[in-house]
């Protein structure tokens, strides 16, 4: 049965672009100006984790940990969903670890000063700066496999529709996509940490199968229609014929992902919000790749392609 719906995904081919290049151009303005967090995982330091109980000033802890150390922090709290029990934890990104007289010293002066809360110490965690830039280069290396990869399985599994230019095309709308999540961190000042890659690695999956949903239909209808239909044509037709499967499945994800949001803005879990809301974004960029971009692009190489034939 044919779709009722025939919006022209080729025609609005510009637009479609325009914006997440201007959305992009944003993100880069932004990342110069303000810079970008990265966690003490990629870049080295030390993280010191405390239990406490009622409520608790994070910039005097932040003061604190500056005059016992002499060096910046940041600190961030959270609170279990088993039971009360809060912690806060000090951030040192300075590439070294803290002497274990420091520690202590630090360890001494917060059970003096907040002496009402109950604050002992849980765990105080040094990754050396080699070690970071190890982590954050076997993680990139992941990423561009997974890119790689793509662009082979896609390459054989749609040669009948020009294999390579579908690949290439997919991966161009999954570059998009990381730069959308990317984008999250740096505008809101989430630290680049393993919840980022984690959430690269989740969405590169899930948009490329949305977008090969998108290719498997473009075959059955060029096998089916031949060359009654043009490129175009052939693109919106097969669009629009999968675009409600593509956004009914992103939206059962993405309340699933949300309701995970709310519940970690409600008790405060900071690790588990830097994961869930940039993969909301993650999941809604990974829609409009998949429906506005990659296949307008692969539409716009083929027309590109017949024409340098003639």
């Amino acid at each position: 049965m044919e779709q009722k719906r025939n919006l022209d995904f080729f025609g609005h081919r510009k637009v479609f672009y325009a914006i997440p290049l201007a959305i992009i151009a944003f993100i880069l303005i932004f990342a110069v100006i303000f810079g970008v967090k990265v966690d003490i995982q990629f870049t080295g330091g030390t993280i010191a984790t405390y239990s406490y109980t009622g409520d608790i000033d994070q910039s005097a802890i932040a003061s604190i940990a500056k005059e016992q150390t002499g060096l910046d922090a940041t600190v961030d709290t959270s609170q279990s969903l088993s039971n009360d029990s809060k912690q806060f934890s000090i951030n040192f990104g300075n590439k070294k670890s803290l002497s274990m007289e420091t520690q202590e010293a630090l360890t001494a002066k917060l059970v003096e000063t907040f002496a009402d809360n109950q604050v002992e110490q849980v765990s105080i965690d040094s990754v050396s700066a080699t070690m970071g830039k190890d982590f954050l280069i076997k993680c990139l290396i992941a990423v561009l496999a997974s890119f790689v990869l793509m662009i082979l399985y896609i390459t054989i599994r749609f040669r009948r529709i020009g294999g390579l230019s579908a690949g290439i095309t997919g991966v161009i709308a999954l570059f998009h996509d990381v730069m959308m999540v990317l984008g999250t961190f740096i505008v809101f000042r989430l630290p680049i940490d393993d919840n980022f890659m984690a959430v690269v690695l989740f969405i590169l999956g899930y948009s490329i199968n949305d977008t090969i949903v998108i290719f498997d239909r473009i075959r059955e209808n060029e096998k089916l229609y031949g060359k009654s239909l043009d490129y175009p044509e052939l693109l919106n037709k097969s669009v629009n014929q999968t675009m409600k499967r593509t956004i009914n499945t992103s939206i059962s994800t993405l309340i699933a992902m949300v309701s995970v949001c709310v519940f970690a803005v409600i008790f405060r879990v900071s690790n588990i919000l830097t994961f869930a809301f940039p993969m909301v974004v993650g999941l809604v960029a990974g829609s409009y790749s998949s429906l506005c971009l990659t296949g307008p692009i692969w539409a716009s190489w083929k027309v590109h392609r017949k024409s340098k034939k003639k």
